[in-house]
């Protein structure tokens, strides 16, 4: 290998390294769930986030949607990732969630 080629492979895998890094929390929904403005179906979903915006998508379907967020940051971390609702009529609303591993706590409107 040249040092060219050895180059650009050290710089490859350093400018991968914060899409690598990006962390994102397995969640699954049992039924229809409102999250901001946008009604979830049940099922799987992975959550990431993206500034002030938590983007879920769907595991069986590759869909995405994007919902803006408030973080909080708490003083302990949390154990294990938590969806906290309320039900108004048939449908869950969520009103926040506690990322498993983090300070972190995302809340929606």
């Amino acid at each position: 290998m040249t040092k060219k080629s050895l180059f650009l492979v050290a710089a490859l895998a350093v400018f991968s390294l914060p899409v690598a890094s990006a962390k994102s929390y397995d969640i699954a929904l049992d039924g229809p769930t409102m999250v901001g403005n946008t009604q979830l179906p049940a099922g799987e979903y992975t959550l990431k986030l993206k500034g002030s915006n938590a983007i879920f998508t769907n595991e069986a379907n590759d869909k995405s949607v994007t919902a803006p967020v408030k973080i909080e940051n708490v003083d302990k971390k949390y154990d294990e990732t938590a969806v906290e609702t309320v039900q108004k009529g048939n449908i869950a609303h969520v009103t926040d969630i506690k990322l498993g591993g983090s300070k972190m706590k995302l809340e929606f409107n």
